[in-house]
């Protein structure tokens, strides 16, 4: 059986008063696409235990189907409470890495050594890594085997510039995906904001944001097959 790390942040605000988390889309679809697969999961977190979900996830056209399902789903939410701290965990003990997102990903998954090394063994190892939305952003801190940015020269997407000055939070965030993926020499493409992309290149898949949830977790999954 293959077993995957589905990674989320221990992080509840970006800026004070204003609560944050994981975003509740990007943890149901690659949880429930990977099961349905008949592949293990452990949501491991950057400081283990409760995984704090970003508010406006779980409202309106953002709380999907599968986001009603996790949450009445008592195993799901047993793991999600109990989640495995990252520190306890070794890249050797999971067959991919999947990266989930929502902002609060920019506090705790931003320059995370512990979370870069993990990655980046992960990747070097020819392991399926992916990441959604904010979840990028880790990939910031990983590099190649020659130390080169892992990002450079692969093509991928991430959180646009243009959808996060939608939500109002360019100032707010500690590096805009788009801008600095293009400075480490990544391909970055992304679509309309709010369409679904997910960008596949080798071992490394990622998805630009709430809506890419579903083909970025299908992508993955084909690649652990």
């Amino acid at each position: 059986t293959k077993s995957i790390a589905l990674i989320c942040t221990s992080c509840d605000e970006l800026v004070p008063g204003a609560k944050t988390g994981a975003w509740l889309e990007e943890v149901a679809e690659p949880y429930y696409i990977a099961r349905s697969a008949g592949i293990k999961v452990t949501i491991v977190s950057i400081k283990g235990g409760a995984v704090p979900i970003d508010p406006a996830s779980e409202s309106g056209d953002f709380f999907t189907p599968s986001c009603a399902k996790f949450k009445e789903d008592e195993e799901a939410m047993d793991a999600l409470r109990n989640s495995a701290e990252l520190g306890s965990v070794s890249a050797d003990a999971f067959d991919g890495a999947y990266l989930a997102g929502g902002h609060g990903t920019c506090v705790d998954f931003y320059k995370n050594a512990a979370l870069g090394a993990f990655v980046s063994a992960m990747y070097a190892a020819g392991k399926p890594v992916a990441a959604d939305c904010h979840g990028p952003i880790a990939l910031l801190g990983c590099t190649k085997p020659n130390g080169e940015p892992l990002v450079k020269g692969l093509k991928v997407t991430g959180f646009s510039d243009s959808e996060e000055a939608a939500v109002g939070l360019t100032d707010k965030v500690p590096e805009l995906i788009e801008t600095a993926m293009k400075a480490q020499g990544g391909l970055y493409t992304a679509t309309a904001d709010w369409t679904p992309n997910a960008v596949v290149d080798g071992n490394l898949v990622t998805g630009q944001n709430p809506a890419s949830s579903t083909a970025c977790a299908n992508a993955f999954v084909e690649l652990l097959a």
